[in-house]
């Protein structure tokens, strides 16, 4: 129930954890799951002392149990362990200090870590964080990368030395960080979400070496695998060897064997692309040659032509055949005018022959009327009508004397 409280009318600090603890106290017994991080057995003592981490809330509690329960798991559970406890939930109320009372410590095996793994798997995928659509490609050449690490780690240095020695121009930002344990989580999470803000990073590797299931299982966490699923960032995963596979590996962008085979994902072979830049520029050399080479020779045909190698040929040969068809036709047209000068000469001759004024001139000549109307019979003309005669170099009047 809520408590009425007020300014004028606190409740004492020793009334608040008195309370405290009698909620906690009306807990019952509880099955709790984290990591062994600090074990204290002192000799002689009835009481062992453990603190349960859970790495992906970064959240520990203190749990207290008689030496017979823990002696009973003793051989299998040190520090860095995952174990499940059955414990009684309770509150020291001088310090305002919560623990946990275990009464029997169960080691989670592999096989049982392997079916939890499973099932995250399972669910994760059913979200959509491991489909190929989601995956990123790697820049052809990245001007940094970012590397998440162990400090002083063989990773790192594998990392590190094989890229340099592919691309020696290649930068690194790394960050180092805890790759087991109960600091491994939150660590991964802040390193990969810092190199991820940084707009100059052009991938991120997150490297570890091998070990055991245990060993690599912070990078199976739940808040790990969606650190790097919301990363803007491609995310290259060289965790353990070839036979390891933990979840970072499925929504990464890439999956790296090795951190050895990372370095040759994320930056090409100096050697090989100055090999491949070679071969491409004589390519291009042999193709610009075989290029010229086939224009030459068109052009060595063309230029053999006899219209090319005589260009006046073609004009000569055309200037005597317009020559001859001038002849032509001057000829024909010469043709044509000598024989239309005869025809006409013809013509003339036989009008001249056929006219009045050549009658005239053999000594006709025509009689005509006052009307103009020639005289062609006597029964036409009155005695003493005056009539006109013309003749070949004129005319005159004459009278009709019957």
């Amino acid at each position: 129930m809520a408590l009425n409280t007020s300014a004028e009318a606190p409740l004492p600090v020793g009334e608040v954890s008195r309370l405290i603890g009698g909620w906690i106290d009306r807990l019952g017994a509880v099955w709790v799951e984290g990591q062994i991080t600090q074990l204290s057995r002192r000799p002689g003592a009835g009481v062992v002392f453990l603190t349960l981490r859970d790495s992906s809330y970064d959240i520990s509690v203190g749990v207290t149990c008689f030496r017979q329960v823990f002696d009973a798991v003793a051989d299998v559970v040190g520090e860095g362990a995952r174990v499940v406890v059955h414990a009684k939930p309770e509150w020291y109320a001088p310090r305002g200090q919560l623990s946990l009372r275990a009464v029997e410590i169960r080691p989670v095996g592999v096989g049982e870590l392997l079916a939890r793994l499973e099932q995250l798997k399972k669910s994760l995928a059913r979200e959509g964080l491991f489909d190929a659509g989601r995956k990123k490609p790697l820049p052809f050449l990245p001007q940094l990368v970012g590397l998440v690490c162990g400090r002083a780690s063989a990773a790192e240095r594998d990392v590190l030395e094989n890229a340099r020695h592919r691309w020696p121009a290649v930068r690194f930002e790394v960050r180092n960080v805890a790759v087991q344990g109960v600091h491994a989580v939150p660590q991964v999470v802040r390193a990969v979400k810092e190199l991820d803000a940084l707009d100059e990073v052009d991938v991120i590797v997150v490297a570890r070496g091998g070990g055991s299931v245990e060993d690599l299982l912070p990078f199976s966490d739940e808040q790990v695998v969606r650190a790097v699923a919301s990363c803007r960032t491609p995310v290259v995963s060289a965790i353990g060897h070839e036979p390891d596979n933990p979840l970072l590996d499925h929504v990464a962008d890439v999956r790296a064997s090795t951190p050895t085979d990372a370095a040759k994902r994320v930056v090409p072979d100096v050697g090989e692309e100055y090999e491949r830049v070679r071969m491409l520029r004589d390519r291009a050399r042999r193709c610009v040659v075989a290029y010229l080479e086939r224009e030459e020779r068109g052009l060595a045909h063309a230029l053999a032509r006899p219209s090319m190698e005589d260009p006046h040929r073609m004009v000569d040969t055309r200037s005597e055949e317009v020559t001859a068809l001038l002849d032509r036709g001057r000829r024909c047209l010469r043709h044509q005018l000598d024989r239309a000068d005869s025809e006409l000469s013809h013509t003339h001759a036989r009008v001249v022959a056929l006219s009045p004024a050549a009658t005239l001139k053999r000594g006709y000549a025509v009689l005509q009327r006052s009307d103009g109307h020639a005289v062609r019979d006597p029964a036409e003309v009155a005695s003493g009508e005056a009539l006109r005669a013309r003749v070949s170099e004129g005319e005159f009047s004459v009278r009709v004397d019957t």
